[in-house]
């Protein structure tokens, strides 16, 4: 079973935003966005982490919703803090060449409701992944 992101749970197999870790995610961008380091932001945010997690936090498109998870950060907040961590990594002679790929192939997740219920939750989780459709489109 695949790891569950910041801000997320899992109810009858269906992932679904846990309102206090989201709104936690959501001050942690707005506190590196405006400035803070990644351990302030974190700590502004109220989220007890190491660095290279709270890093993760903040890369993982998961947070903009991909079919599974909904959506908690949009698109914008999303870009300016990957602004400002590129602007960041060039200040400190870290420079990360941003390249933009080409996209060959989208990809649509699709998860229907379960149809079975289990007392485990992560017999009913494992069972939720199982049906997740993935479709991938061709952009050419």
């Amino acid at each position: 079973m695949a790891h569950i992101p910041y801000g997320y749970i899992i109810e009858n197999g269906r992932a679904c935003i846990d309102e206090k870790l989201a709104n936690q995610v959501k001050e942690l961008f707005q506190a590196y966005v405006s400035g803070f380091s990644l351990v302030n932001a974190a700590r502004q945010a109220g989220i007890d982490r190491c660095p290279k997690s709270i890093a993760n936090i903040l890369t993982c498109r998961r947070y903009l919703g991909d079919g599974f998870y909904p959506p908690i950060i949009d698109e914008n907040t999303f870009r300016r803090a990957e602004d400002e961590r590129m602007k960041r990594a060039q200040k400190i002679r870290r420079k990360r060449n941003r390249v933009e790929k080409k996209i060959s192939a989208i990809k649509h997740f699709k998860a229907p409701n379960p149809e079975k219920l289990y007392d485990d939750p992560y017999a009913q989780a494992e069972y939720a992944y199982s049906l997740i459709e993935i479709q991938e489109i061709s952009d050419g």
